[in-house]
Parts: structure tokens; C-alpha cells; sequence
């Protein structure tokens, strides 16, 4: 996958994200999941990013683990929000971004485990 793709791709996830975000309600306890959230979601990019600017390829596996982490972040932050929100209509919204979430890590991971073995 070309790297401009994945970088559009992690992006778009980060947008996505912070709009669910926005449609969710206001209030302390869902405050606490969102910005965290937005944060791992965010990273998610940012650290893909990074990695596409490492200086070796030990660098480039450190810094794809982090976005492996992030990834898994985001997605059990996810899992959080569904089981804790009321609104039906978020439901199909953060189930596509679970998987979405669930397709990055699997992205990274195989990345990962090609770079170690090649």
C-alpha cells in the first residue's frame, strides 16, 4: 500500500472520530472517553506520519508499534462509548469505525511483522 494512501487513510480515521465525538453528549463522564479519544485517534496519524520519515528500519517498526498501540486504543475506547451510549442512531456510525480501527491495526501488524522477518 503506498504511503500516501495509509496517511489519508489514518487522517480520515482521526476526522471521523472527532465528528462521532461531536454527536455525543455533553457531560463529565462522556467528556473523559471523548478526549482521550480524540487524542489516541488523532495519534494514530500523526505517528504514521513519523514513521514514514524514520531514519531506519528499526525506527520505522518503533514507530509503527505506536501506531499499532493507538490504534488499539481508539478501537477500545470505542467499544466503550457503544456500550455506554443511548443514542441508536451513533450505533452503525462507531461499529464502522471499530472495524476501520480493526483494519488499521491489522495493516500495522502485518507491516510490522513483514519488516522483522525480511
Amino acid at each position: 500500500m503506498d504511503k500516501y494512501v495509509m496517511q489519508r487513510r489514518t487522517k480520515k480515521f482521526a476526522v471521523d472520530v472527532w465528528n462521532l465525538c461531536s454527536m455525543l453528549p455533553h457531560s463529565r463522564e462522556f467528556n473523559g472517553y471523548v478526549n482521550q479519544i480524540i487524542r489516541s485517534s488523532s495519534s494514530v496519524g500523526a505517528n504514521y506520519r513519523s514513521a514514514t520519515r524514520a531514519k531506519s528500519t528499526a525506527d520505522f517498526i518503533n514507530k509503527l508499534k505506536i501506531v499499532e498501540e493507538e490504534a488499539d486504543e481508539t478501537q477500545y475506547f470505542l467499544e466503550l462509548i457503544l456500550e455506554v451510549q443511548k443514542e441508536p442512531s451513533l450505533v452503525d456510525e462507531i461499529n464502522r469505525l471499530r472495524k476501520e480501527a480493526d483494519e488499521l491495526v491489522a495493516i500495522v501488524v502485518s507491516s510490522i511483522k513483514t519488516l522483522k522477518f525480511s
